[in-house]
């Protein structure tokens, strides 16, 4: 249960989130960047589905498709399908062991970039290099283990349930 004293913790930690996802970074390195907002995504899905649903996804994409300048939606419809998976799945990935989760994480953010490569070519935008169009998966997924274990310290330390 979220206290009035706790309220903060998930949006400010989908902001910061936000806020990682159009931090200036060198040219090079722009293919590379983690999907910070699809981790924190998917992080409250699995810990506090009563509380995290697919309408705060649905609302956080359309902040990133603001905060991103692409086709409003897009980020949205992607996140609402990751989240709503996750949180199908939320009782089994919680439990499963952090390799295991990092591979599931994986699949959530493949499902994730393949929708916003299909609204793309919808759009007639396609992008430079698909091998590199996939690396944000692979990066996240490398992360993921980190940001779980630093969302459940900040889940434990103000003790939401």
């Amino acid at each position: 249960m979220l206290h009035i004293r706790n309220v903060w913790v998930i949006p400010t930690s989908l902001l910061v989130a936000l806020m990682l996802m159009i931090t200036p970074m060198p040219a090079w390195a722009i293919p590379f960047r983690p999907d910070w907002v699809a981790l924190v995504i998917i992080y409250w899905s699995i810990a506090l589905p009563k509380n995290f649903g697919v309408g705060t996804a649905f609302g956080i994409g359309i902040l990133a498709d603001v905060a991103t300048d692409t086709l409003l939606g897009q980020h949205a419809l992607a996140y609402t399908a990751m989240s709503y998976i996750a949180l199908l799945e939320h009782q089994r990935l919680r439990v499963a062991p952090a390799i295991q989760q990092a591979f599931i994480a994986a699949l959530l953010l493949l499902v994730h970039r393949v929708i916003l490569l299909l609204i793309s070519g919808l759009v007639g935008q396609h992008p430079h290099s698909y091998s590199l169009y996939f690396a944000p998966v692979l990066i996240s997924a490398a992360l993921w283990p980190w940001a779980f274990s630093l969302l459940r310290a900040l889940r434990r330390r103000y003790r939401m349930t």
